[in-house]
Order: structure tokens, then C-alpha cells, then sequence
């Protein structure tokens, strides 16, 4: 969209009707993939921080009770579906939390994510993460230092996560071997619970 028709956007009545009505039934029905739809607008748009607030926590709230549940039977979460709405709201409010220097809620969060997710490039990335977390790198450094910002992920499952490096993943997991199953074992009491 350019600037003319963000504008217009934002003016619309029947869209913004619309936008209303589907956050409102999103929230009544707990419709993540519609909330998330709604949060994206509102985000592109500018809209009331109010409400990109309290659609926020609803999506959290969904997320943590769908999660508890799928954990609770045993399961992983994979990247289809809803499911990718709840380990994307999982990874976004890590990702808050470490940009508020939070880094003790970061990397639990980032943690129990990495334990209960299906997909082998997103677990290999969340190490990564953790690595940072552990070493208390700021996220700014983080993106600066460790993310290769020009890559760009052509699977659609991926691009609301950081997956691409400067380095060899591989490589960089090895080297920091020893620093990651000494964080599991501190950690591993969150999966217990």
C-alpha cells in the first residue's frame, strides 16, 4: 500500500466497521488468526494504541491456554494452522521481553518455545536466540551483530521469526555447546511443570 491508499484506509468507515466487527467477534470466539489479522491492520495503519494493546493480550491470553493445552496431551506445536499463531505470539512476547531487558523472561519463554515446537530450523534459531539471551546481548546488538538482515525467508511458516545468521548455525551451536545443556539443565524444570 502506498501512502494515498493507507490514508484512505484509515478514513474508511466500512473498513474501519469492519476491522471493529472483527476484532470484536475475534475476541468472543477467540479467532487468533482473525485477531492477528485485525493486529496487523491496526499496526499498518496506525491505528489506536488502545486497542493494538488490548488485542495484544487477547492473543496472548488464547496462545497461553491453547499451548497448555496441546503440552497437557503431550503434543508439539508445528507451524500450521493455528498453532503458528500461538508459537508466533509465543516468540513475539519473548522477543518484547528481550527488548525490555527482561532477559530471565526472554529466555524462559524462548526456552519452553524450543521445546515444544516441530520444526527443526525455528528450534536451531531459538538456540541461537537463547545463546544471545544467556551472553545478555542486548537485542538491538543482537540483530546488528548476529542477523543477516538482507536474507530473506521464502517460506511463509518462517518470515515472523529471525532465522538467518551472519555465521554458520551449525557451527555456532557447537562452539556454544556446553553454554546451551548447561541453560537446560537450569531451565528444564519449566517443561516439568
Amino acid at each position: 500500500m502506498d501512502k494515498e491508499q493507507l490514508l484512505q484506509a484509515r478514513i474508511n468507515p466500512d473498513f474501519l466497521n469492519y476491522l471493529e466487527n472483527t476484532r470484536v467477534d475475534a475476541i468472543k470466539t477467540k479467532n487468533i488468526s482473525a485477531l492477528y489479522e485485525v493486529l496487523d491492520s491496526f499496526l499498518i495503519l496506525d491505528l489506536e494504541e488502545e486497542k493494538v494493546n488490548d488485542i495484544y493480550q487477547n492473543i496472548l491470553k488464547i496462545s497461553f491456554e491453547n499451548v497448555q493445552k496441546i503440552i497437557d496431551d503431550n503434543k508439539k506445536l508445528s507451524l500450521n494452522g493455528d498453532e503458528l499463531f500461538f508459537v508466533r505470539a509465543f516468540y513475539e512476547h519473548g522477543i518484547e521481553k528481550w527488548s525490555q531487558g527482561d532477559f530471565k523472561g526472554a529466555k524462559e519463554l524462548l526456552f519452553v518455545l524450543s521445546n515444544i515446537i516441530e520444526d527443526d530450523l525455528l528450534i536451531k534459531s531459538l538456540q541461537s536466540h537463547l545463546i544471545a539471551i544467556i551472553k545478555e546481548l542486548d537485542l538491538d546488538s543482537f540483530y546488528e551483530n548476529e542477523v543477516n538482515l538482507d536474507s530473506v525467508d521464502l517460506d511463509e511458516r518462517h518470515a515472523y521469526f529471525i532465522t538467518s545468521f551472519k555465521y554458520d548455525i551449525k557451527n555456532h551451536l557447537d562452539l556454544n555447546k556446553e553454554l546451551l545443556e548447561k541453560e537446560y539443565e537450569n531451565l528444564q524444570d519449566l517443561l516439568d511443570k
